[in-house]
């Protein structure tokens, strides 16, 4: 049984990425993996969260809600970029797992990075194709048209069932097809899309800053700061996406130096946003106006009289989501590409196309599944999921630096967090408090989704993972450490 917690020596991992076959190309710049990580980050929740929260949890102190939630999330931010510069491979914390902890917390990771991924990408999708067909029905409404509900809504609901969700089903087609051709192209039309959603968070931002009454922010902390904690661990979900940045570390040109700046970035600019436009919104409209209001944004612009806001909220949340599940969609495909490439998943997952140089197979199979996740489940069936697993994973790559930092505190890195033991024993803590504070019914799923994880590694996994030899690089010897 030692051999479940074998780990894979560096020097192997950088090899894997020299194939001319099995290799990804390189073509992602810096700017590229900021892009990725802010179309990943900001989504609906720069729409919905920071009003929610406020009314029911913080009040005006949401704004250091998100700063405490910023905070962990930099932590675990700090050790990916230290991981992620030295092993420039696809797979992210899969992957770190591997070099770090050993091949069981490998699939452990992995497996919820999977959970995560496609859960995420279904869910938006969903929440996509609602506001997709609001802004059409809107459109239409003056001509006595509208999209028919048979063909907009799962047929698994309570209320007003259809039969299928075809634009959610459309919009996932549409960025598999765009991935398979090339994550270059995919990157492009990535940058656009944030560009259009950060154009439209800065109109909102230029326009209501001049409407501020500083007395809506008194009292600051009207549930005390047990609200505000209680809102940090919420709003932590709108700050999962960074991580999607290290699954392209393969394609990066300069993995070393842009990994880092692709994390680091995007979280930092994130974090400037979700601050201003909460502090913005609870400074025009007192914080109790937003309880059970699904666009506060709206709300701030129709109490300022500005007729355009339901384009404007529509804009925006549609191209922020639309980039997300870009960069979700990007990130699946490459986990299960690593894995494979490590033999704990058949091994025609690890084709790449000859032409585009991209994981096809397993980027059509996501598809395949979030399609369907999508297009016939309903939005509170797929909602609860989304962030144990993204926690777990950076709580494993929070514990691996320091891991790492032990036991092979010669290796060359890149990036090194500074003052490792207290950052890294900061993230590590800090999500697994958040994970517990999750419902009981969300553990419960996660651990029947970690059951089946089992039944898979120790019936194929566990005796299809390449066996690893002794290796020398570099006049260093690495070796298996259990």
């Amino acid at each position: 049984m030692k051999e479940i917690f074998r780990t894979k020596p560096i020097s192997e991992l950088l090899k894997t990425t020299e194939s001319k076959e099995g290799g990804l190309r390189k073509t992602l710049s810096a700017w590229d993996l900021v892009a990725f990580g802010i179309g990943c980050i900001i989504g609906v929740g720069i729409f919905v969260l920071p009003g929610q929260e406020a009314a029911i949890h913080a009040g005006p102190a949401i704004t250091l809600s998100f700063a405490l939630a910023g905070i962990a999330c930099a932590c675990s931010a700090l050790c990916y970029a230290e991981l992620a510069s030295m092993i420039p491979v696809s797979g992210s914390a899969y992957t770190y797992g591997y070099a770090t902890l050993g091949e069981i917390f490998a699939w452990i990771i992995g497996w919820d990075l999977v959970l995560e991924y496609i859960v995420g990408a279904s869910l938006v999708s969903i929440g996509w194709s609602g506001y997709f067909v609001n802004v059409i029905n809107k459109t239409l409404e003056p001509f006595g048209y509208s999209i028919p509900r048979i063909i907009c809504a799962p047929p698994i609901m309570d209320k007003n069932p259809g039969l299928i969700n075809l634009p959610a089903v459309l919009i996932v087609t549409l960025i598999a097809v765009l991935l398979v051709r090339g994550i270059k192209e995919s990157s492009n039309v990535n940058k656009v899309v944030v560009a259009i959603k950060i154009l439209v968070i800065v109109i909102f931002i230029a326009i209501a800053v001049w409407h501020i009454n500083p007395a809506n922010w008194t009292p600051f902390m009207p549930f005390g700061f047990k609200g505000v904690m209680t809102a940090a661990a919420i709003v932590f979900l709108a700050f999962i996406g960074f991580d999607a940045v290290s699954t392209a570390a393969e394609e990066a040109v300069n993995p070393q130096k842009d990994i880092p700046i692709g994390i680091l970035g995007s979280l930092f600019i994130a974090t400037v946003l979700y601050i201003s436009v909460a502090a913005i919104m609870t400074g025009v409209v007192p914080y109790y106006q937003f309880e059970n209001i699904a666009e506060p944004i709206a709300l701030v612009l129709n109490v300022i009289n500005k007729p355009f806001a339901s384009v404007l909220i529509s804009i925006g949340a549609i191209a922020g989501m639309t980039s997300v599940i870009l960069v979700l969609m990007m990130g699946q495909p490459r986990i299960l590409f690593a894995m494979s490439r490590d033999g704990l998943l058949p091994e025609v997952m690890r084709k790449v196309h000859k032409k585009f140089k991209t994981p096809y197979i397993t980027t059509i199979a996501t598809a395949v599944i979030v399609g369907l996740a999508s297009g016939f489940l309903p939005i509170n069936i797929v909602a609860e999921l989304c962030s144990i697993g993204t926690l777990a994973a950076f709580a494993i790559v929070s514990g691996g630096v320091f891991v790492l930092r032990i036991r092979k505190p010669e290796l060359p890195r890149p990036f090194r967090v500074p003052w490792y033991m207290l950052i890294s024993g900061a993230g590590f803590l800090s999500c697994i408090t958040l994970m517990l504070s999750l419902p009981l019914v969300t553990w419960i799923r996660f651990l029947a989704w970690l059951l089946i994880g089992f039944v898979i590694y120790f019936t194929y996994g566990r005796f299809n993972a390449r066996k690893i030899s002794e290796k020398k690089v570099d006049g260093l010897t690495e070796e298996h450490k259990i």
